[in-house]
């Protein structure tokens, strides 16, 4: 498998990772259980999954995205182009982006290989509701690939915001593509441009 493969392996991973809500005192433990919980399902699920993409997309859609903060994600992919959304621009912006990081990693997910994970030591403040939960996906024969979540308290519920995978930052990267298309496109060009990505996938 390609390093680049590799990365996109782990970056479904990350998605998965959190695929179950869990009663946890710490961000740490959620993480921890819920990657546990994840893999044994991969694990036992994969060739069907393989048979049939959309039942693993069904999977991630009902599991993953409680945990994940998606309009604040998509409004720091947007950058300072988020506060020119008009309209039914938002919604159709987020759905759009929800579906490409559903569907673009789930497929990376069907190569799992078995790779094993090992927890770091957190960065950032618990009391303060804001923590980095670092992590590295072990590679055999080769260096362990980091993955770190950004997370933050809201309502008692730790949500993740951003992800990195050999730190490169999910929403800084898309910012940068998403700006290029915006100045091109608009932003409706950017969402179509989205939604055909997402018809294609």
């Amino acid at each position: 498998m390609s390093f680049k493969r590799i990365k996109m392996v782990a970056f479904s991973l990350l998605i998965g990772i959190l695929a179950f809500t869990v009663q946890a005192e710490s961000p740490e433990e959620m993480i921890k259980i819920s990657t546990e919980s994840v893999l044994a399902d991969i694990k036992t699920n994969q060739e069907k999954y393989k048979a049939a993409p959309s039942e693993l997309y069904q999977f991630i859609e009902k599991t993953v995205l409680p945990n994940f903060d998606f309009p604040r994600m998509t409004n720091l992919a947007l950058g300072r182009y988020q506060r020119k959304l008009k309209g039914d621009q938002r919604a159709r912006m987020e759905a759009a982006f929800q579906q490409l990081l559903v569907r673009t990693y789930s497929k990376a997910l069907l190569e799992y290989e078995d790779q094993g994970v090992t927890y770091l030591p957190s960065k950032g403040s618990v009391a303060k509701g804001d923590v980095t939960v670092r992590t590295e996906i072990d590679q055999p024969g080769g260096f362990p690939i980091p993955l770190n979540y950004s997370m933050y308290l809201v309502d008692g519920k730790w949500m993740v915001y951003d992800i990195s995978v050999d730190n490169v930052s999910l929403v800084t990267n898309y910012r940068s593509s998403f700006s290029r298309v915006i100045k091109d496109k608009g932003i409706d060009g950017l969402i179509k441009s989205l939604q055909d990505r997402n018809k294609d996938a």
